[in-house]
């Protein structure tokens, strides 16, 4: 089994938004084998607070214009780590530091890649 269409889709957009607010390292990990409560995590890094607070914001701005809401949002935007759940894909955006520490790269890197191109 391989994530939907549409988790790939929307995958696409959180990363591109995560990006356009100076995101950094963003990846996307097909889960859809191991997990079945969704499809896709979105992995990104940022530098500092005030960055964290722009890129969750642009990315749940453009998720609600793609359709898609968060159902759950974990963290804050001054937090070191947010996890916003929008059903089909999960997003972590994380400071550098706490990306290193936890390793979700890591832990996810035997699932496929998503292309987010």
């Amino acid at each position: 089994m391989t994530a939907e269409e549409r988790s790939v889709e929307l995958a696409r957009i959180a990363a591109a938004a995560a990006g356009e607010k100076g995101g950094k390292d963003v990846v996307a990990f097909d889960v859809s084998e191991q997990l079945a409560i969704t499809d896709v995590f979105v992995v990104g890094s940022v530098d500092n607070t005030p960055q964290m607070r722009a890129v969750t914001d642009e990315i749940e701005e453009r998720m609600r214009e793609a359709g898609a809401k968060a159902v759950r949002r974990e963290g804050q935007a001054d937090s070191r780590w947010t996890l916003l759940d929008f059903v089909d894909i999960v997003v972590h955006v994380q400071h550098i530091d706490e990306r290193d520490f936890y390793g979700l790269d890591r832990l996810w890197s035997d699932c496929p890649k998503v292309d987010l191109s």
